[in-house]
């Protein structure tokens, strides 16, 4: 089942305190970015942000799932209306994501 534009729109919105936040349709679901990093999908109206060792010690009680079939597991941000948690989880994630070093692509 696809995810709802509203929905969509209603996380960017709970999330604009972050920075900011937008999102792009991928393969009938859609990607979050935060000022420009990619943090977090949407899949079947359900908030999952990537698993980061310092979102994980900050939030251990947030559960863990994959967002969609042979995927890794990611953060799962059941209540999108607690706006604070779901902020300073976005700003842990981007900032230890921008830390890591990119991969290279090979030629």
């Amino acid at each position: 089942m696809a995810s709802h534009p509203d929905f969509v729109n209603y996380v960017a919105e709970q999330l604009r305190q972050a920075g900011v936040i937008r999102s792009r349709k991928m393969f009938g679901e859609y990607g979050l970015y935060c000022d420009n990093v990619f943090f977090a999908v949407i899949c079947d109206d359900q908030l999952f942000v990537k698993a980061t060792p310092q979102g994980e010690a900050a939030f251990p009680a947030l559960p863990k799932a994959p967002p969609y079939e042979g995927a890794r597991d990611y953060i799962w941000v059941e209540d999108v209306d607690d706006r604070d948690t779901m902020t300073v989880l976005t700003r842990l994630t981007c900032l230890a994501l921008q830390e890591k070093p990119s991969k290279k692509r090979r030629k």
